[in-house]
């Protein structure tokens, strides 16, 4: 995925009120921007970290400027926006790079589906063979002290709870389901779930992986100009 225009540079102030941003220019002006991250953000918005922002040509935008990525004090970059997660993992379906999710004859996305009224964020469709449900979730949190690993989730989720009692339903009637983490952390080298944050999550995880849940990560590539998903990383229980 290329950022075009390329993204342009400023300063964290602060992020505020969960989807609203302060920043300061390289000329030192100030403004405010969107960030599309509604999640805890731990590590990924410290007060003058280097921040990267796009800007919409939407004219009925209040903002029209978003927050994409962060570059830590140690030069770590992370990707802040989650809208950008499906967009890369859709780029690496199609482009080959998840060799695991090929041979399917038709992708759609946010398609409705299970018991509890969501939408899928992938759906793989094929003459030959049963479809695939894949959720996509973004990971950013690092753990500091444990070289390379990363957590999800980074705050409790009742939303993700729901997704993994309706992946489960999917592979229990038959279908194939896949939980897939975006690692859009340049520091993040392996993926577990954080037990020490969402203990339900984690027991929802591991009973959907035993009745047919599958996880994958996959590691993105990260620059001002372009992001793309470039190689799969270990998940450790």
């Amino acid at each position: 995925m290329k950022f075009e225009p390329i993204l342009e540079p400023a300063t964290l102030i602060k992020r505020y009120k969960r989807f609203l941003a302060d920043i300061t220019l390289p000329d030192g002006t100030e403004r405010t921007i969107h960030c599309a991250n509604t999640g805890a953000m731990t590590g990924c918005a410290e007060a003058g970290n280097q921040v990267w922002y796009s800007t919409s040509d939407n004219p009925k935008r209040k903002y029209p400027n978003s927050w994409e990525l962060s570059v830590t004090s140690k030069g770590h970059s992370i990707c802040v926006n989650t809208a950008r997660a499906n967009q890369l993992a859709v780029e690496a379906i199609e482009s080959g790079v998840i060799k695991e999710l090929q041979g399917y004859d038709q992708l759609q996305t946010e398609v409705k589906y299970g018991n509890e009224n969501s939408r899928i964020d992938i759906l793989l469709n094929s003459k030959s063979k049963p479809k695939c449900y894949i959720e996509v979730k973004s990971v950013t949190l690092l753990d500091e002290e444990k070289e390379g690993q990363g957590y999800f989730p980074d705050a409790v989720t009742t939303r993700g709870q729901k997704h993994l009692r309706e992946l489960s339903e999917m592979a229990q009637n038959g279908s194939r389901s896949v939980l897939l983490f975006t690692v859009l952390h340049s520091g993040i080298e392996k993926v577990s779930v954080a037990h020490h944050i969402d203990a339900k999550y984690s027991q929802l995880l591991k009973t959907a992986r035993e009745q047919g849940v599958e996880v994958m990560c996959y590691k993105a590539e990260l620059s001002h100009s372009e992001i793309k998903l470039v190689k799969a990383i270990e998940f450790i229980n």
